[in-house]
């Protein structure tokens, strides 16, 4: 009887734990994007974050999808990534907004007195002019949205094309997981250009790293792809490297400290 009662036991708390993982697998991986966002509203100042991050993980996770019609992966991880090209679209539409006020603003201290009543234009920057001197850098919400879906129904072609070609699904499925694993390299990039960390949640940093890290053993354990667990290790070591941009930055700083302090600089957090 008493067997009964621990199997029963050890049941419940494995449905529990599996639980918990699928959950978090799901959720964990905007997480970190949270403080960004926050404080990305809080300061009404989008320059210390890439948004190249979001168009590699726009990429990564819509490539994960269309390879998943190649090759099964588990069903939490096909969540994951609708969950995450949801809160790309939601940084973007941020990052955009504030980015466009941030342009009439500069526009408005510009003009004198007299030309107060003038109306004042921000240069429009669109996706359908197809200059790539200012791709990923449109004014619009819009012209985002339009390059994804046209990147996803090309995507969507080619793979319909070539679905029956193992080794063109073995490449999408390392295509899709090595630019997630590169997620990092745009703001790690964006550090080295500011010769600082500020205007960068180091909350995020750390919830990359640790989420990271429990994701590479989760696809350890579930025995996952290899090219999956391969990439979430690398991805590990490029989150180390923007940590180690967060010491040596705030210990040796490359600049000097703006006047104005953001809540997300390095100091304050």
């Amino acid at each position: 009887m008493d067997e009964v009662v621990v199997d029963q036991i050890m049941n419940v708390a494995h449905q529990a734990v599996s639980w918990i993982a699928f959950v978090a697998i799901i959720f964990g991986g905007v997480v970190p994007y949270i403080p960004q966002y926050r404080d990305i509203r809080r300061t009404q100042n989008a320059e210390g974050f890439s948004t190249y991050v979001c168009l590699v993980l726009l990429v990564a996770n819509i490539l994960r999808i269309l390879f998943r019609f190649g090759r099964f992966f588990e069903t939490p991880l096909l969540w994951q990534s609708i969950i995450m090209i949801i809160t790309m679209l939601i940084m973007l539409n941020l990052c955009t907004s504030v980015r466009l006020t941030s342009e009439l603003n500069t526009k408005r201290r510009s003009f004198t007195a007299d030309s107060k009543d003038e109306e004042i234009k921000v240069s429009k920057r669109l996706f359908l002019d197809f200059d790539r001197n200012y791709f990923w850098s449109w004014s619009g919400f819009v012209d985002y949205l339009q390059c994804v879906l046209a990147f996803t129904v090309l995507a969507a072609y080619v793979t319909y094309l070539l679905l029956d070609s193992v080794l063109f699904v073995e490449s999408l499925g390392f295509l899709a997981v090595f630019t997630e694993a590169m997620l990092g390299t745009p703001q790690l990039y964006c550090n080295f250009q500011n010769k600082s960390t500020e205007g960068m949640s180091i909350k995020m940093v750390l919830m990359w790293t640790s989420g990271d890290t429990f994701k590479s053993g989760y696809f350890l354990l579930t025995q996952a792809p290899v090219q999956f667990w391969i990439c979430g290790l690398l991805q590990v070591c490029v989150d180390l490297a923007i940590l180690f941009q967060v010491y040596f930055y705030s210990r040796f700083p490359q600049k000097p400290v703006s006047h104005t302090t953001h809540t997300t600089s390095a100091k304050a957090l």
